[in-house]
């Protein structure tokens, strides 16, 4: 992971918040709030939290009389959720490390996290810090992208920029979003870390965007694929998003810019 990957400042965050949560999102914050209530916990916490998009899906499922954590290492993105949210007193906000998370143990019910382990350098340890917070039989529930060959937007922007960048390509979707796919590895993670009962699924959608322009601003700016293109020619951000939108409009035509996006979802319990 390069060290680059997990930095969500700057305008990244409301771009972030504005462009990428509806765009792909909300329909997997939606699954991972029924999969929460179902298990109709009284604690809850939620790690790498980013804006808000599942803790907004969470809140609105569980009652009134839940404690919710919700945590994220860049208080940047920790900010806009709690912006979202500054009228629901259910809801604490707090700046967290996964790898060292800092609560007592046993305190969860449930622990939920939306696209986030990807990010962890040592997912085993994260994964041990969960299930030392969770309580006996409690559930972690997550969700991680699939290969970015079955994320058709991601996919096409990530060639299009390895055009502009043929020396040197921008690798961070295929990289850190797209990087932790394999069922079989993230079994074998939370088995190491002392998960049992592990359900794995693949859950595939479509993402939706009013335009190639959203598309393309949503990926290139709202993201930390920002921060590798400005690395190689700060000059050329909006070039790059500019290249991207063409490439999307060639596939998905002037109007919406819809493609499928595929997810792998894990309930695994104490």
């Amino acid at each position: 992971m390069s060290s680059t990957d997990k930095v969500f400042a700057g305008s990244i965050p409301k771009l972030y918040d504005e462009y990428l949560v509806p765009m792909i999102f909300s329909v997997y914050a939606e699954d991972i709030a029924r999969r929460v209530a179902a298990r109709s916990p009284s604690t809850l916490l939620e790690i790498a939290a980013g804006t808000g998009a599942v803790t907004r899906a969470v809140a609105a499922a569980l009652p009134r009389g839940v404690r919710y954590v919700a945590t994220d290492l860049n208080e940047p993105m920790l900010a806009v959720a709690a912006q979202r949210q500054k009228d629901d007193d259910r809801i604490t906000w707090r700046q967290a490390d996964g790898m060292a998370l800092p609560f007592g143990d046993a305190e969860f019910d449930v622990v939920c996290c939306q696209f986030g382990v990807m990010f962890f350098p040592d997912r085993v340890k994260a994964y041990s810090e969960v299930q030392r917070v969770l309580k006996p039989d409690g559930t972690f529930v997550f969700n991680v992208w699939d290969r970015i060959e079955n994320n058709v937007v991601a996919h096409e922007a990530t060639i299009a920029l390895g055009k502009m960048f043929p020396d040197d390509p921008p690798r961070f979707m295929i990289r850190t979003p797209h990087g932790y796919h394999d069922k079989a590895l993230i079994r074998s993670d939370l088995e190491r870390a002392g998960f049992r009962d592990i359900a794995i699924e693949t859950r595939a959608e479509i993402s939706h965007a009013p335009s190639a322009d959203h598309a393309a601003t949503a990926l290139c700016q709202g993201t930390p694929l920002r921060n590798e293109i400005e690395a190689r020619d700060a000059s050329k951000l909006q070039a790059a998003t500019d290249l991207v939108a063409e490439a999307l409009r060639a596939s998905h035509g002037s109007g919406a810019c819809d493609g499928k996006i595929q997810a792998i979802v894990i309930e695994a319990r104490r």
